[in-house]
């Protein structure tokens, strides 16, 4: 870009002598004004001619080729040259506007560890993440970044979370808390046993999302593609019917209409759009970045702006998903009761079979524990000491004709049996997450029509839930089919035009994700198979994240649709003028080039995420 500015400085120079020095021979200045132009304009023509050679004819090289050339062979000499400066000047604008775009991005890329610290054989060996195995040990030291996804099982630190999360304050780590990689280690240092190989970690998956984003387009971009590539040979096709028709059907010269032929070529480059409009997108994906939102298309982007119905899930996106035990029934030992319990749901990752590991607080003997399965949407079936223990919800009792103590306090109740005979309940509940209910307050700020609530919780906890919120609708007692069910009457019931969004933090909502108009996972929290499945990855387990998209990609129609319309707008104006004569290239400079520079400019405000 540096040389580029250089020839357009020393172009203008040239031009400047040209005009204002009065040499004795025209033909001298001609000689200059000619310079000029081809110290500004030998790249494009020469990109114009190889294109030609690859087939692609009518592009905006060719269009100004064919009428800065034009201008010199009617005599125009200082607009043939100022077109082409300007042209240039363009050009800049927009080399400038997509490398900022592109540093926004390539900030988050630098969350990618150059090397892991891992202890082999007792020595640290400085090695590839890619090389590190699920089990081994690695070692942060201050001021590097995390290289793979582990548990802290030494020392204790602050982490830097803002390229993954956008949060500005630091995290405490902790032995046994989980950490994610991509973040940068402050002050202690930490071992870290690894969970995950590189390829499956956060950093590789974060890195993989953005790198790809940009070929899901939108289709306001798909548009401007396809109306380029018809558009500009039918301009062409106009501009050469303007040059030779009218002055054979009038008395007027074919100078006059050659020019004005010219200025409509000149006016009609399809520039502020074919840049702008997909500039503004990838401005709009390194903006979310920078807030911890990773959107992979600027067609979810795009999509989000439009969104009608909200569906939430309940733990772990409206809820904190931390439960605590609050009440336990039992018809036998408490202790005993709490101890199968704990056994019992020792291989589940659930939130809630946590707490019950917790609130039993003992180590857990795996020896006695057989036969563990999973009954999707009803718990858990497993034999401990040769006794069958059925673990779960209520439905799960029902199934199987054992005859139990209901719960009626409002709350997560897991009943259990042993040898198909009741042994008790737990009761336990979760706390409405601190943003939730802004949260819901601000979506209904930005025209989002219905906000509904799907859970596999009891009834009464459900119910309690939405209404402290005061949500829409709520459907409870619900199994993952049936959240795909409700989904699918919910895409039923939008308009043509909007969307359905579905927000959960990935236990069991892969499936939802995917069918829903959005997917958006919490990422905090959230499985790697609801990831996957989403459209819209959001780093922290920040509700109010949701609604800082929704109004970013709002902001970003916003400015497409401003981009478009003054374009066009501007364009059509000109080019009427251009034909009955009523504009020079001056006029037609302005409503190419700058019309461009304006566009650029615009769009580059969908990198400032602080009024969003």
């Amino acid at each position: 870009m540096k040389n580029k500015v250089i020839k357009i400085v020393l172009s203008i120079i040239l031009f400047v002598i040209a005009i204002i020095i009065p040499f004795p021979n025209e033909l001298i200045n001609n000689c200059i004004f000619a310079l000029s132009y081809i110290i500004v304009g030998y790249e494009i023509i020469r990109k114009a001619t190889r294109n030609i050679f690859r087939g692609k004819v009518f592009d905006e090289n060719f269009l100004m080729t064919v009428a800065t050339i034009g201008a010199f062979v009617i005599g125009e000499f200082p607009e043939a040259t100022m077109v082409m400066v300007f042209y240039q000047i363009g050009e800049v604008f927009q080399n400038y506007a997509v490398n900022k775009s592109r540093k926004s991005i390539a900030s988050l890329m630098e969350i990618k560890p150059d090397f892991a610290n891992v202890i082999r054989e007792d020595n640290e060996e400085k090695v590839n993440p890619e090389e590190v195995k699920i089990g081994e040990i690695i070692v942060v030291k201050p001021g590097e970044k995390v290289a793979l996804d582990g548990i802290v099982i030494e020392g204790d630190s602050m982490l830097d979370t803002i390229a993954l999360t956008g949060e500005s304050v630091p995290r405490k780590a902790n032995i046994g808390n989980e950490i994610l990689s991509g973040c940068i280690n402050l002050n202690g240092l930490l071992k870290i046993q690894v969970t995950k190989q590189y390829i499956d970690s956060t950093v590789s998956k974060i890195l993989d999302l953005v790198e790809n984003a940009s070929s899901r387009k939108s289709k306001s971009e798909n548009f401007i593609s396809k109306f380029a590539k018809y558009y500009t040979p039918i301009v062409v096709m106009i501009a050469v019917i303007l040059a030779i028709i009218p002055p054979i059907l009038t008395e007027e010269t074919f100078s006059d209409w050659i020019y004005r032929a010219l200025s409509f070529l000149v006016v009609s480059c399809p520039c502020a759009l074919v840049i702008s409009v997909p500039l503004s997108f990838f401005g709009g994906i390194g903006g979310a970045a920078k807030l911890g939102i990773l959107i992979k298309g600027s067609n979810y982007l795009e999509a989000l702006a439009n969104t009608e119905i909200v569906v939430l899930d309940k733990t772990g996106t409206l809820t904190e998903g931390v439960f605590e035990v609050q009440k336990i029934h039992t018809e036998i030992n408490e202790n005993e009761f709490i101890k199968i319990a704990a056994h019992a749901e020792h291989y589940s990752n659930h939130p809630i079979a946590d707490s019950i590991k917790k609130y039993y607080g003992k180590e857990i003997d795996e020896e006695i524990i057989e036969g563990a399965e999973e009954l999707s949407g009803l718990g858990l079936s497993v034999n401990i000491e040769g006794k069958n223990i059925l673990i779960g919800n209520e439905k799960l009792m029902i199934q199987n004709n054992i005859e139990y103590i209901k719960c009626e306090e409002v709350g997560t109740v897991v009943y259990m049996s042993i040898d198909k005979k009741f042994a008790g309940y737990i009761l336990i509940s979760d706390k409405i997450k601190d943003d939730s209910e802004i949260a819901i307050k601000e979506l209904r700020k930005n025209n989002v029509k219905q906000i509904i609530m799907l859970t596999g919780d009891r009834k009464n906890v459900g119910e309690d839930v939405a209404k402290k919120l005061k949500l829409d609708r709520v459907y409870t007692e619900l199994l993952p089919a049936d959240k795909v069910e409700k989904v699918e009457e919910l895409l039923k019931e939008k308009t043509e035009k909007g969307k359905v969004v579905f927000c959960g933090d990935g236990l069991n909502d892969a499936p939802v994700l995917a069918l829903a108009d959005l997917g958006i996972a919490m990422g905090g929290l959230g499985a790697d198979a609801a990831i996957e499945a989403s459209d819209i990855v959001i780093m922290t387990d920040e509700l109010l994240k949701i609604v800082k998209a929704i109004k970013l990609a709002k902001k970003n129609m916003r400015i497409v649709r401003q981009n478009i319309v003054f374009a066009i707008g501007v364009k059509i104006l000109v080019l009427i003028l251009s034909v009955i004569g009523s504009a020079t290239m001056w006029e037609a400079v302005f409503a190419d080039v700058g019309v461009s520079i304006i566009a650029i400019i615009n769009s580059l405000r969908m990198l400032s995420v602080k009024k969003v």
